[in-house]
């Protein structure tokens, strides 16, 4: 079954570009448009824009592009279908299918869809095992025990695995699994020795689902109920097609609308952590589930905040043992905060000792930022031993250069040399050789991994070569920029449209670059039609590759501020105010460049023609060519106010 034309149209009209993309990157307005950190590479400034009249987004920095069913698609890695079908979710549009699949079609779905579908089956079977004579008498009750109620439970998904060797996989199979894909999605086992014979792999234990950013089930971490010291306490999915431990957080879908309001998102270990600060009242919390920080998850956070408190078990031994994960925060762009609970508690059961009120109250009297947390962790050894004091100061200065923002460095410095006793410029000197040697290491490993030298000397080699080459393509966007953004605009005082003038130019110009000449034959054949082609031609064209260049060519990088013009009279003239001198300018410049290539044309043919001795006379046709060529081009240089030397 497929999604019906008319649902699709029905998404496509109600999906808001800032409202998708909001739910995933926090966004700041400037100008017409919104703009925030990419979501698709790590980056310290924001290069990724909203344009919400055009409902189009554009990343400067990795290129990506599209409107808001495309981001959804890239984000969660889903196809077209599934896309629109979330998308239909989350703006209460019931789903229209349409059965113009082959029935053979029908049962070939993707793997990665048949992997949701399968690990969502779990999540159910789990849930519903709560309600069993088993289930009640030990998974909810244990639940209960530890102060969750029926909302949380059912906000968290939380489930039972029953005791048993094949009970889920005997449900999987009479549903209709294929006992493949339960493999893949990792909700079984082959016994080692015998691959023929297949187990549950959570039994007896209370299960977590993990979901992703969007809200889907892709895996479970379960805990065991029993005092078998010869068990793990926490057994987790292993890495499938969906779930990739290092990218994922527990809790994040639950949490994300929190993180982004209160600007700050809590940082715990596990499971139960999260679920029990949600029951007192704090929402914006994720778990790295018992596993090392890793970058992935990282860069999760920063869709969302850039502030993290780290909350800590009350054990200095496992604390000190656990900072590598806030140089990792600090090294990913994030203001780093820490609050240590009281020995022998965690925020599980700190939360459950204290109750809601005073639980929020400690976090917020004891959070401290990571300057003041690191160093009051040492204070003792600080005190009692210059040595180890003067270790510990090298470490706090590791720290802080793992900081990328020079201002927030230097912050962090003033107040490391007063919590420390010395001085703020042996600090600094202390900063710098760490920055210089890791500047260094950088450069180095960049040397040997890309041949730097090597590849500057073929970059030299190729630029006269290719030069002319850029140019012509450069040019040629340019020009298909002024069509999509003025085209159907006119010229000063007359009846001429810009594309008219600009078409009119260039008729017997082909463009060299494939895509922009396919683009500028749909312009011919929409005016051929007596229509004057607007953006949303190539937006909604189906050639992914002129889709995505429409968006490059149409969504600005940069915009001119209001302010200058307002406060201080500051008036600049932009190419859109004298249209005329713009379209006279541009196509000066795209002949300019096509005369370029002539003339290279025309060199090579004379440096072929004195290696194969050509009769004098061909020899003259192609020099009086290139100069005849070079003339041309002589007066545009002139016409341009280009002075060559």
């Amino acid at each position: 079954m497929s999604i019906s034309k008319l649902t699709t149209d029905k998404v496509k009209e109600r999906i808001d570009l800032v409202e998708v993309i909001g739910d995933y990157v926090p966004l700041k307005k400037k100008g017409q448009n919104f703009w925030a950190c990419c979501p698709f590479h790590g980056e310290k400034t924001p290069s990724f824009s909203l344009s919400p009249a055009k409902q189009i987004y554009k990343c400067f920095g990795c290129g990506k592009a599209g409107d808001p069913i495309q981001f959804v698609m890239d984000i969660e890695g889903i196809g077209f279908q599934e896309a629109i079908r979330q998308l239909a979710g989350k703006y209460g549009i019931e789903v229209e299918e349409e059965a113009n699949l082959s029935p053979e079609q029908n049962l070939e779905q993707s793997e990665r869809e048949s992997l949701f579908i399968a690990v969502n089956f779990a999540k159910d079977f789990f849930i519903k095992n709560l309600d069993s004579e088993e289930g009640k008498s030990i998974g909810l009750s244990y639940l209960k025990e530890r102060g969750f109620t029926l909302p949380i439970i059912q906000k968290f998904d939380l489930g039972y695995a029953l005791d048993g060797w094949d009970q889920f996989l005997k449900a999987a199979k009479a549903a209709g699994y294929q006992e493949e894909m339960l493999l893949k999605a990792g909700l079984i086992l082959q016994k080692e020795g015998e691959p023929e014979r297949l187990y549950d792999r959570f039994r007896n234990r209370v299960t977590f689902t993990i979901h992703n950013v969007s809200g889907k089930p892709i895996g479970f971490g379960a805990r065991i109920l029993t005092k078998d010291k010869n068990q793990p306490k926490y057994i987790n999915s292993p890495e499938t097609p969906i779930y990739h431990k290092s990218d994922v957080l527990y809790g994040i879908f639950q949490a994300k609308k929190a993180i982004r309001d209160q600007d700050n998102c809590y940082l715990v270990e596990g499971y139960t952590d999260v679920v029990s600060l949600h029951l007192s009242g704090i929402e914006n919390v994720v778990a790295s589930s018992g596993t090392s920080l890793t970058e992935g998850q990282i860069k999760l956070i920063r869709r969302f905040t850039n502030q993290v408190t780290v909350l800590y078990d009350g054990d200095a031994a496992g604390i000190k043992a656990s900072l590598r994960g806030i140089d990792l925060l600090l090294e990913g762009g994030l203001n780093v905060k820490a609050v240590v609970f009281p020995d022998g508690e965690d925020p599980d059961s700190y939360s459950r000792k204290v109750g809601s009120q005073a639980f929020q109250e400690y976090l917020k009297a004891n959070s401290r930022d990571f300057i003041g947390f690191k160093i009051g962790l040492y204070q003792d050894e600080i005190e009692k031993d210059p040595i180890r004091k003067a270790a510990i100061i090298r470490e706090v200065v590791q720290s802080i250069g793992k900081i990328p923002d020079p201002i927030i460095r230097s912050v962090y410095a003033k107040e490391a040399s007063v919590l420390l006793g010395i001085e703020e410029e042996i600090l600094h000197a202390e900063l710098n050789k760490i920055l210089i040697k890791t500047q260094r290491e950088q450069f180095e490993r960049a040397k040997e991994e890309k041949a730097v030298e090597d590849a500057v000397e073929d970059l030299l080699s190729l630029s006269v070569e290719v030069g002319v080459a850029d140019h012509l393509l450069a040019q040629e966007r340019e020009t298909m920029r002024l069509l999509l953004n003025y085209g159907g605009q006119k010229l000063d005082e007359q009846e001429l449209h810009f594309c008219q003038y600009i078409l009119a130019e260039i008729a017997e110009v082909t463009f060299q670059t494939p895509v922009y000449q396919k683009m500028l034959l749909i312009y011919r054949e929409s005016m051929v039609l007596g229509e004057v082609p607007t953006d949303k031609l190539f937006l909604n064209h189906k050639d992914t590759e002129i889709r995505q260049e429409a968006i490059a060519l149409i969504t600005q990088q940069h915009e001119v501020s209001t302010h200058w013009k307002d406060k201080f009279q500051i008036f600049i003239q932009l190419e859109s105010d004298d249209l005329a001198n713009t379209a006279f300018k541009s196509i000066l410049r795209l002949k300019r460049r096509l005369l370029q290539k002539l003339m290279e044309e025309a060199l090579t043919s004379i440096k072929e023609a004195e290696l194969q001795q050509l009769e004098e006379k061909r020899m003259r046709e192609l020099l009086e060519l290139y100069l005849e060529l070079k003339n041309i081009k002589l007066k545009i240089d002139k016409e341009l106010g280009i002075v060559i030397g």
